[in-house]
């Protein structure tokens, strides 16, 4: 699936056999999910050692409507718009606290809705426990990564959500010594010993000063790439408990630092940034407010990593297997190609992270005998990277499809890398064959 950076069966495999076996690996039932995850959750383990690292939790759905006539009726579920059938998939990115740079996954959750799904009053929702509740799917991420990194020696983790994730119980049950969390605030929360809410005790602070973030483009809510700059307030706080959190054993009031940041001049046209940030991170001066809202603009690698996943990049939702158990099998493997793809893609001009952290020796050596090929005459037109580096490698990758390496040219992106790393396997498929061939002779 790496080899080829494709999903489809067909195209993965190089002959009858490689098809069927893939086929077969797929629908078989010993073939388990959390041994899937596992083998993701063991590579991440291997690359935390002493860091402090930035675990970012989202949801994407899995809609899979559009091959629903091929499917069997067995473990269907609808997403979103409770029509559609398909899955959700819930994966935690681990990227390094100073870089942003994506390490892998520590953990995934998968989970299908019913049907026929009453809606949220009918199932007196507020009501349940949070063990009961979707959301506990946020608690569930710490909960099923901290093994995987604790084990693999990290230094530090901060916990990242984005504003569905702002969960008291959370605040209380996740965060410790060397456990941080950072979320976007999706209500305008009581506070403790207070007569005015989260929101306006914000708005009522002091500017800081300003802090400038690179803003990417989304076409769903027509938001322009930009660099904006954020005015920053600050402002210790204690959340009091809500009043449908009933739980006995829950403390009445959580004490955290809370930062605003909203654009000062957005574009014409566009609403302005805003973040309302709540952390366990001491944050009391600008400059102890500068790297969490850096963390936080981070946040938008696992949207990338959706997007690798999906259309962009891997086009998972176009999938012709037939059983839903099978899918979820591929969803997997495919969440661990996209990340090698994220990574091609952020270290495109990193000469720090070696290119060991994508790819083998043997695929090295292979960029190496192919990089006089691939340069060409003009100085502009030399890798400008250090050799052995993944922004060498990358922009070899990117070379190999075409891109003419100028530096006024738009750097590869998801897409561009996608395809020129499947011909770079190709390739290299056949550089490690005349190897064989050479050692032989």
């Amino acid at each position: 699936m790496s080899r080829e950076q494709s999903v489809n069966i067909r195209a993965v495999s190089r002959n009858r056999a490689e098809q069927v076996g893939y086929y077969r690996f797929l629908s078989n039932e010993n073939v388990r999910v959390s041994e899937l995850i596992k083998s993701a959750s063991d590579h991440c383990q291997q690359q935390v050692s002493g860091r402090h690292v930035l675990a970012i939790s989202d949801s994407s759905e899995l809609n899979l409507q559009a091959q629903a006539r091929h499917l069997r009726t067995e473990g269907l579920g609808v997403v979103g718009n409770n029509r559609d059938v398909g899955f959700f998939i819930h994966p935690t990115l681990v990227a390094d606290a100073e870089s942003g740079f994506p390490l892998g996954l520590s953990t995934i959750q998968l989970w299908h809705r019913e049907l026929e799904r009453p809606d949220k009053h009918q199932r007196r929702y507020p009501q349940l426990p949070i063990e009961e509740k979707e959301s506990y799917k946020w608690l569930l991420a710490a909960e099923r990564s901290q093994p995987s990194l604790v084990g693999g020696g990290v230094k530090c983790v901060t916990y990242i959500g984005d504003r569905e994730s702002d969960i008291y119980e959370e605040w209380v049950r996740v965060p410790d010594a060397h456990t941080h969390l950072l979320v976007r605030a999706c209500r305008d929360r009581q506070l403790q010993d207070s007569s005015t809410m989260l929101y306006e005790t914000l708005s009522q602070q002091p500017c800081q000063g300003t802090y400038a973030v690179t803003v990417m483009a989304d076409s769903r809510t027509g938001r322009s790439a930009r660099e904006a700059w954020l005015a920053v307030r600050l402002a210790p706080l204690t959340i009091r408990r809500p009043k449908k959190v009933s739980a006995q054993d829950y403390p009445d009031s959580v004490a955290l630092y809370a930062i605003e940041a909203k654009e000062v001049t957005p574009p014409e046209g566009e609403s302005p940034i805003h973040w309302r940030l709540l952390t366990t991170h001491p944050v009391n001066t600008l400059e102890q407010a500068w790297p969490v809202i850096q963390w936080y603009g981070w946040r938008w690698r696992i949207e990338q990593l959706f997007a690798t996943l999906k259309r962009v990049g891997l086009d998972l939702e176009s999938t012709r297997l037939e059983s839903v158990q099978a899918i979820e099998r591929l969803s997997i493997l495919a969440l661990m190609a996209a990340v090698r793809i994220l990574q091609l893609k952020e270290g495109r001009d990193d000469e720090t992270l070696p290119a060991s952290v994508t790819f083998s020796a043997p695929q090295q050596h292979c960029l190496a005998d192919l990089a006089p090929t691939l340069q060409g005459r003009t100085r502009k037109q030399q890798n400008p990277y250090t050799q052995g580096s993944l922004a060498w490698a990358a922009w070899l990758i990117a070379r190999l499809g075409g891109w003419s390496g100028y530096r006024s040219q738009s750097p590869p992106g998801i897409r561009t890398l996608s395809q020129r790393l499947k011909k770079f396997e190709a390739v290299f498929e056949g550089w490690s064959l005349a190897q064989k061939t050479f050692m032989c002779t």
